[in-house]
């Protein structure tokens, strides 16, 4: 870790170590070629000069379907919910700076409001619905703090990017316009911008947008709405009984009279009708085919195909096996963690600007900022893995930074612990039948015997002894 004097940290030498951070951000001279899609040249030019339209209105969009479908609320909320479950969580890899970064980590991920879950769950439902996350680092001139990430609306925030797809001038790498006038209403940095993109279709052209999460179901989903409106017009009109009057011989003014005197009599509960001439009533039955909805069920099945989680998991199980269930999960867990991935890697990048105005320029691999839980695994999972690393003899630092804590903070509480003396000890604990905590000494009996687990439990067990010496209840 480099220090810096924070009192001669500009702004022209924050840029420049942010350069150094993101490289691919500004112009490299020995880079050759373009990065922009031949398709996509016209466009990108438009679109520097003017509003881009088409992506306000798939946001709009986006939005509106989120308001008025309850299915499309429910996939981004639990998503989101699912993406920020558990909280930020910083892991340094060297001690000499961990306590430096620790507590600037602390101060930042309060004033960020990052350990707030509305906060990160907002977060994720602008990236899941508008497919870009556009976080704008507001700097306290007298601390040179980070002090908020606030998140701008992304359909007004347009990359100045060349033809190379580079920023044409870092120091002016986007604008935010008016959606009414086209009138440039602010200029940010390459560095004051964080644009976490989903699903760009070129991650190193940094003009490309990310993509909203439902936008190729967006063509489904406005079908689903309109068969299911027809649907309901069609029970409406066809449903119901009716009756076929036959007066026979009956001129206009007596059959208009006959009519009004009988439809005055339906709301009653049961009516009669009686006649003086040759005649009859007949009764006409509704439509017998109005539960044939496979056209509806083709269209939900092809919505949900194209959504991250199986529609087993918003309310429409209908025929579907538990095992196949578990197998769709899993693959909806995945996407999570990946989602996980790509908003912790904004929050990263904007940690590691906050310290450069500290004065402080981390390497690479010195820390990670990660989601603390993982959806791919469950409780039992994580713990069956931490004891298996455990059996193979891996440094408990590893064990912890694999299921999520913070490795320094949990030796500082096993030592207030030993300081503060054991509530359970375990005394004379030596050799094989030996349960102690980390840094106690002794060394647990870790057993793990393939296949011989319920589904999604442990199949690894450690020897506990209890009182009467680990002999079993025998």
């Amino acid at each position: 870790m480099n220090l810096m004097n924070p009192l001669k940290t500009g702004m022209a030498n924050v840029a420049g170590l942010f350069a150094k951070l993101m490289p691919s951000a500004m112009n490299v001279g020995a880079e050759r070629g373009d990065r922009l899609a031949s398709d996509d040249a016209m466009e990108r030019l438009y679109r520097t000069m003017w509003i881009d339209f088409d992506r306000k209105a798939q946001v709009r969009l986006m939005r509106e379907m989120d308001m008025k479908d309850g299915r499309v609320k429910t996939v981004h909320s639990r998503v989101a919910r699912d993406v920020v479950k558990g909280g930020l969580l910083m892991q340094v890899s060297e001690r000499f700076s961990s306590e430096t970064l620790k507590r600037e980590w602390t101060g930042f991920h309060a004033r960020v409001q990052l350990n707030n879950s509305q906060k990160l769950k907002s977060d994720a439902r602008g990236l899941l619905m508008e497919g870009n996350l556009p976080l704008q680092l507001v700097l306290d001139d007298a601390r040179r703090d980070v002090v908020s990430a606030i998140r701008m609306p992304s359909e007004t925030i347009v990359p100045m990017t060349n033809a190379q797809g580079r920023f044409a001038n870092p120091a002016n790498a986007f604008e935010q316009r008016d959606v009414m006038t086209g009138a440039v209403l602010a200029n940010f940095a390459a560095w004051q911008l964080m644009l976490c993109r989903l699903d760009p279709y070129n991650f190193d052209d940094l003009g490309s947008m990310g993509r909203p999460w439902l936008d190729a179901s967006c063509t489904v989903w406005k079908k689903l709405v309109m068969t299911e409106e027809d649907l309901v017009i069609r029970r409406r009109m066809r449903a119901p009984l009716r009756l076929a009057h036959v007066l026979e011989g009956a001129d206009e003014p007596t059959l208009e009279a006959y009519r009004r005197k009988a439809e005055g009599q339906k709301g009653e509960i049961t009516t009669d009708f009686y006649l003086n001439r040759k005649g009859g009533v007949q009764a006409i039955q509704g439509d017998a085919t109005l539960g044939d909805i496979a056209d509806v069920a083709h269209l939900l099945d092809t919505f949900f195909a194209g959504s991250p989680a199986p529609k087993g998991l918003f309310g429409y199980t209908g025929d579907m096996q538990r095992d196949i269930l578990e197998d769709l999960k899993r693959d909806y867990y995945a996407e999570v963690d990946g989602l996980q991935d790509t908003l912790a890697s904004a929050y990263m990048t904007a940690f590691r600007v906050h310290l450069l105005f500290k004065g402080i320029d981390p390497a690479p691999d010195e820390f990670t900022v990660r989601f603390a839980e993982r959806r791919t695994e469950t409780f039992n999972q994580a713990a069956d893995l931490a004891l298996k690393y455990i059996a193979l003899g891996l440094p408990h630092r590893l064990v912890w930074a694999e299921l999520g804590y913070d490795p320094d903070e949990i030796e500082a509480m096993l030592a207030e612990q030993r300081r503060n003396g054991d509530a359970y000890p375990v005394p004379n604990a030596t050799g094989r039948n030996a349960v102690n905590l980390p840094g106690q000494g002794g060394t647990p009996n870790v057993s793990v015997t393939p296949g011989n687990a319920p589904k999604g439990e442990s199949a690894t067990s450690i020897n506990n002894p209890g009182g009467n010496g680990g002999r079993g209840r025998a």
